[in-house]
């Protein structure tokens, strides 16, 4: 009878939590369906690292433009460019462009593309907390990444639970480290030249490029 009565209360408990699992899934797949409807978006954000273990704290803001998987990123004083077929990084500082071909190894990373679909795969979720930022309801979806080799402990998604947008992602690393991205500004199928993504190399005469295979 004792151990009837242990199953049902290990039950009582899984139940609620797989409700939740369930609503966390369930507002993530909206955030997805809402991105992929869109043509293209602009992006203005900020992002902050902390560590307060090395007495790091550094902010900076960017931007970027999307449309499928091709993208221009605009972050610390480097512009990201990626066709669909190879990424150009151009540094003004140094007039030195690299130009390397796609590569999938680093499976965690979450670049610009990635971005607002990544938690798809790979993660644990679960619904967490509730804020009211300037107005705005906020709900926060915990994802933990199902690999331990992941350098991540958590990251923290933070939705705008009326238009289905990300507003802002917070990463917590196992080193103690925590990087925060947020959402100044999300604008969509916006007018773009038909050349958004293509690099020219005529417009960087004096710099060095530097090709890898």
């Amino acid at each position: 009878m004792k151990k009837v009565f242990q199953i049902a209360f290990l039950l009582l408990i899984a139940f609620p939590a797989q409700a939740q699992d369930k609503k966390a899934k369930a507002l993530l797949d909206e955030v997805t369906a809402k991105v992929k409807s869109y043509k293209n978006i602009t992006i203005d954000f900020k992002y902050s690292l902390n560590n307060a273990k090395e007495n790091v704290n550094q902010d900076s803001k960017g931007s970027v433009i999307m449309q499928g998987n091709m993208y221009v990123l605009n972050f610390m004083g480097v512009t990201k460019i990626f066709d669909g077929k190879k990424t150009y990084t151009i540094i003004p500082e140094d007039e030195e462009i690299t130009i390397s071909k796609y590569s999938e190894k680093d499976e965690n990373a979450i670049t610009p593309n990635r971005l607002l679909t990544f938690f798809n795969s790979g993660y644990k979720y679960s619904w967490d907390i509730t804020q009211n930022v300037k107005g705005r309801k906020i709900q926060y979806i915990k994802l933990t990444p199902i690999s331990s080799k992941d350098q991540r402990k958590e990251i923290l998604l933070g939705i705008d639970s009326q238009t289905k947008h990300i507003y802002n992602l917070i990463e917590m690393g196992k080193n103690g480290t925590k990087t925060t991205l947020t959402v100044n500004s999300f604008k969509t199928n916006q007018p773009l030249s038909k050349n958004q993504f293509t690099f020219t190399e005529g417009k960087y005469p004096n710099y060095y490029i530097n090709k890898l295979d």
